[in-house]
């Protein structure tokens, strides 16, 4: 492989958000091969269709067939996906409880606060 093929090499993750980005500015739905010209041609065909249909297994895209092929649209953002990796995670661990209270413990105080908006506790309501 060569020295400019390893400093190029992304990860999944980045990937999968580049496509979910590029489909998001699709005017609807968009083929891959849309999705691969919109993003600069530098990745494969087929590895844009890998994308597309792991993002297809994790719900957040659709699909329909059109003629021969699909067009593909997004069926959440990037946080939805990355909500949807957390709750992948959770869900693979025996002890939900210990898992939710470390990751609770581990936030920031912004975060924190901003967890306890989103539950409907304001700070010391609900607290044993």
């Amino acid at each position: 492989m060569t020295e400019h093929r390893q400093r190029s090499r992304r990860g999944q993750g980045e990937l999968e958000a580049l496509v979910l980005s590029a489909l998001r500015e699709a005017e609807g739905p968009a083929t891959a091969g849309w999705v691969q010209e919109h993003l600069g041609g530098d990745l494969a065909y087929t590895t844009v269709i890998t994308i597309l249909t792991r993002l297809l297994a994790k719900g957040a895209v659709t699909r329909e067939r059109t003629g021969r092929s699909f067009v593909w649209t997004p069926a959440s953002d990037q946080a939805g996906l990355a909500a949807h990796k957390m709750r992948k995670v959770l869900d693979g661990e025996s002890d939900r409880q210990a898992v939710l209270a470390s990751f609770v413990t581990g936030l920031g105080p912004d975060d924190e606060r901003l967890l306890r908006g989103l539950l409907g506790h304001p700070r010391g309501q609900g607290e044993d």
